[in-house]
């Protein structure tokens, strides 16, 4: 057995040394290696020798396998740089030509319309927090002024981890993180963008969409502020021709409570399809924030008063260009998301 490992080490070290193409070596690895190879073979006849002289042979038979299979990589790396150095001389680059071009990409509707919030906003002295996706029960509802018994738990279906953990249903809670680390400091001017999550899914509605929610807190804030504010926030959003009206709502977190609707942008207010013949859109909600919610974020509300709106992004976007249907915003089709 050892006079045969030794022949077969001499002999395929002679053959793969003169192997000259990739092509005859992968020949010489298969003669040797394959299931029917000659090593592969020699293997194989360990186990009809005696058990005293398997070790020794054993030893020997990996240790020639391992030689050879070093000499063969080596030989592998060494064609693959001659081809590549033969490849390298027969081609010509002109390196002053132009590089392939790329075609430019798009913001997405969303993110344009994101910014463009935000930078109307910043406008008015309101600066930008954030919180968490993930959030607890506490912070998404019950400091929100939403028990665990409330009826309008059932309006927002929301996604839970656990019993304690949920996928924000709104970005609200960023107020009570906001007033919670910002007490006793006055003002309080925010706006919260973000994604929020529900469990609904239409050509209106996605189980995932984007929220900016602004809070102001501050010694004598008034409903007239909140309308100044959403007045000129509309305005630099649609256009200056734009109106607004205060529809009474109910949200658990403001008292009271009103809808904001705007003067429809398609048909002037004179009445179309889209506004349903009305002149008017709904496009957020607001309020006065209540003063269980001002407790809970560490204000007296009997000292300071705030109010508090909240806009969906993916609808702001379908009015500003005309989309009607949200899902469009979320297929990543690009004959879509080029035109803006």
């Amino acid at each position: 057995m050892r006079e045969q490992l030794e022949n077969t080490r001499i002999e395929a070290l002679e053959f793969i040394a003169a192997a000259d193409s990739e092509e005859r070596l992968q020949e010489i690895r298969v003669r040797l290696f394959g299931k029917k190879g000659v090593l592969t073979q020699l293997m194989k006849q360990l186990g009809t020798l005696p058990p005293a002289e398997r070790p020794r042979a054993g030893g020997l038979a990996h240790e020639t396998r391992a030689a050879l299979e070093r000499a063969w990589d080596d030989k592998n790396r060494a064609l693959q740089a001659e081809a590549l150095t033969a490849r390298l001389r027969q081609e010509t680059v002109d390196v002053t030509l132009p590089g392939t071009p790329l075609p430019a990409g798009h913001r997405h509707p969303l993110n344009t319309v994101v910014t463009d919030i935000e930078n109307i906003f910043l406008g008015m002295g309101f600066s930008i927090a954030e919180g968490p996706e993930i959030e607890t029960d506490y912070y998404n509802f019950e400091a929100l002024n939403l028990p665990p018994d409330h009826p309008a738990r059932d309006m927002q279906d929301s996604f839970y981890i656990t019993e304690e953990f949920l996928l924000r249903s709104q970005t609200s809670p960023v107020q009570i993180r906001t007033m919670e680390n910002m007490c006793p400091r006055l003002p309080v001017k925010i706006i919260a963008p973000g994604k929020v999550y529900r469990n609904d899914d239409d050509a209106t509605h996605s189980p995932m969409f984007h929220q900016v929610e602004g809070l102001l807190v501050d010694k004598g804030a008034r409903m007239s502020d909140l309308k100044g504010v959403l007045l000129r926030f509309i305005r630099e959003m649609f256009g200056p021709e734009r109106e607004i009206r205060m529809r009474p709502s109910f949200f658990p977190f403001t008292e009271p409570s009103a809808e904001i609707d705007v003067s429809c942008m398609f048909c002037g207010g004179g009445g179309c399809r889209l506004c349903k013949g009305t002149g008017w859109i709904e496009i957020l909600g607001s309020g006065m924030v209540h003063p269980r919610v001002l407790t809970m974020g560490g204000y007296d509300p009997g000292a300071v008063t705030g109010f508090a709106f909240g806009v969906g992004v993916e609808r702001v976007a379908m009015l500003k260009y005309g989309i009607d249907d949200m899902r469009l915003l979320f297929d990543n089709d690009i004959r879509f998301l080029c035109q803006f």
